[in-house]
This record gives C-alpha cells, structure tokens and sequence, in this order.
C-alpha cells in the first residue's frame, strides 16, 4: 500500500527513528512539506495518507479516491474534514498521549519564568547592572514562591491532569473549571476527577493566581480569554497556553498586560502559525510576555513516541481492529 507523509519535517528534523514506521509501510513516501496546491497531486495515488497540521478539505477529500486511512500525528483533527472522510469510508485515527512530559515541563516552565522574571534578570546582567551593583545582588524584580497559589486548569484531560499532579508537589492548590460542554454535568465531572475542586470558569478566573489552558479550540471556547475575563483576574495573576492560539483575544491580551490588568502570560501557541512578521504579541516587546514557538510538544522522545504511535495505527488498522478512530 502506498503511503504519503505530507509535512514529514514537522516532526523530523533529522533525529528520529523510521523503522517501525518503515517497517509497517515499506512503500512510504516522505513529503518535507506540502503546499495546499500539491495535495492533490500527492494524495490522489496514495491508500494511507499520513499528516500533521495540513488541512484536508472536502474538495481534497473527494480527490482522494484511493485513500482508505489518514494518520494525523497529533491528537487535534480540526484540519480534516471528520463528516467527508465518513461519508467516503476514509477511517482518520489520531494519537494520544504521546507528549505529556514535554509538555508538562514546558508549563512548569514557563510558570517559573515568569515568577522568577527570568527573562528581565537575564536582560540585567547583560546590562552588566550585576557588576555594577553596590550590594551582592539584584533587587530588581520580585521573585513569587508558588506555594499556596491557586492553579485553575482549563481542560482537565491528560496533559491538564498532569500540570495539575505537579503543580502539587510545589503546594499549590488546584481548581479545574466545569466542562463548557452541557452534556457534562457536575456531578459527572467531580466523579472523574475527585481530587480537585470543580468550579464554573468565572470563578476560577477571580480565584487563580496561574491559568493553564489544555482544552480544545470550539466554539464555546474561541476567544475564551476577552476582555472582561482579563479585567476579572487578579492584578498577579499568570495566563499560560500550550493548547491553540484561537483560544485567546490577541488585543484583549495585549491590552491586560499593557495595562497591568495581569502580571504576565507564555503562550507557544498562536491564533495563525506560522505567524506574520508584524504579529502584534512578537512585536509588542513586553516584558511581561513569553511567545515561544509551537514547541512544548517537542521533546526528542515525544516526537519519537508521536511516529511510534502512527505505526501503530496503521498496523491495527491492517490488522483489521482500528484504534484511537475518530468521527465528525
């Protein structure tokens, strides 16, 4: 069966190894990148189709008349088309919990970062105000322990599970916002998770000191983070996303931290990426603001998890017993 890998380099810049996923499908053709114009072209031959973030539309979809399996190596499938690929018989199977550790510790990171005022300590020394100094350190910058802050979770799923059992460890307290889906109701969500508090998302938002974003972009949640939220946190409160840029107002955000209205945010997300040269959180110099490139998933040994975990579709999928299928 012939395969396509679409956007190969998204995952491997040269460090990972093929031969599970060779071994599985020796006829596997790898695709660098893909232009929108070339999807077509490279699809239209190919029985599995194999991709990370390029988008397959409903028209690529009914190009695809050979195609019987499309991988997505992640766990959103918001760039297929889920009801096209049904209605063709084309099964889409993602992957799971691939990248916890790489992005826990980018969260804990960044939440760090910014209590610590990484960043500004560093700009400072190389300023030389260190050597400069008249005492034996620098003052500048208030430093926050994390012990007995509030850490609210947006999205309690595997990776928010996870940010939430460390942040633990550092004595923090955990509050987790209700599902915005209504078909979750309370009671079965203090079920699934007993050990930390349920609350509606305006109450966590006025009572956390560190928001940590990990759920997925709908439209209950597209531009969950406006205005009126930003006024509703607290003036040293931390806003950290890992999850999809979509999920916050990029001038509402701007405009809070500007202004004092939060302390600071990390974001390794953003609303377009790659984003344009003059996106306004790259350009706005703000100290307070972390933006680092799509990279908490990246850790080597998740990448390679990521590609372990694709072989494994396909050959479940040969096999004749399907996993991690998802449907529109």
């Amino acid at each position: 069966m012939k395969t396509a890998f679409l956007d190969y380099k998204t995952v491997d810049p040269g460090d990972l190894d093929l031969s599970p996923l060779r071994n599985i499908t020796p006829n596997l053709i790898l695709h660098d990148k893909t232009a929108p114009e070339e999807i077509n072209e490279r699809i239209q031959d190919a029985d599995i189709i194999i991709i990370n973030k390029i988008k397959l539309d409903v028209a690529n979809l009914y190009q695809a008349k050979k195609v019987k399996l499309i991988c997505l190596v992640a766990t959103g499938t918001d760039n297929v088309d889920l009801v096209a690929a049904n209605k063709q018989g084309i099964t889409v199977c993602n992957i799971k919990n691939y990248c916890t550790d790489s992005v826990v510790q980018h969260v804990v990171l960044s939440i760090l970062s910014l209590s610590h005022h990484f960043d500004e300590y560093q700009v400072s020394l190389k300023q030389g105000l260190w050597q400069k100094s008249e005492q034996f350190c620098l003052l500048q910058y208030p430093i926050t322990e994390l012990c007995s802050k509030t850490l609210g979770i947006v999205g309690l799923g595997v990776l928010g599970s996870a940010v939430a059992k460390l942040a633990v460890s550092f004595g923090m307290r955990i509050l987790v916002a209700k599902s915005f889906r209504p078909e979750n109701s309370s009671k079965k969500d203090e079920q699934q998770t007993p050990e930390f508090k349920r609350v509606s998302f305006q109450d966590l938002v006025v009572q956390s000191d560190v928001i940590s974003l990990h759920c997925p972009l709908t439209a209950d949640t597209k531009g969950l983070f406006d205005l009126q939220v930003f006024r509703s946190m607290k003036k040293n409160a931390l806003l950290i996303n890992t999850a999809r840029g979509g999920l916050i107002n990029d001038e509402a955000l701007l405009h809070a931290l500007e202004n004092k209205l939060i302390a600071g945010a990390a974001l390794d997300v953003l609303d377009h990426e790659p984003p344009a040269e003059d996106h306004p959180l790259l350009t706005s110099g703000l100290p307070n603001l972390i933006v680092t490139p799509h990279i908490a998933w990246t850790a080597k040994e998740a990448r390679q998890r990521s590609l372990d975990e694709v072989a494994k579709n396909i050959d479940c999928y040969l096999a004749g017993d399907p996993r991690n299928v998802v449907t529109g």
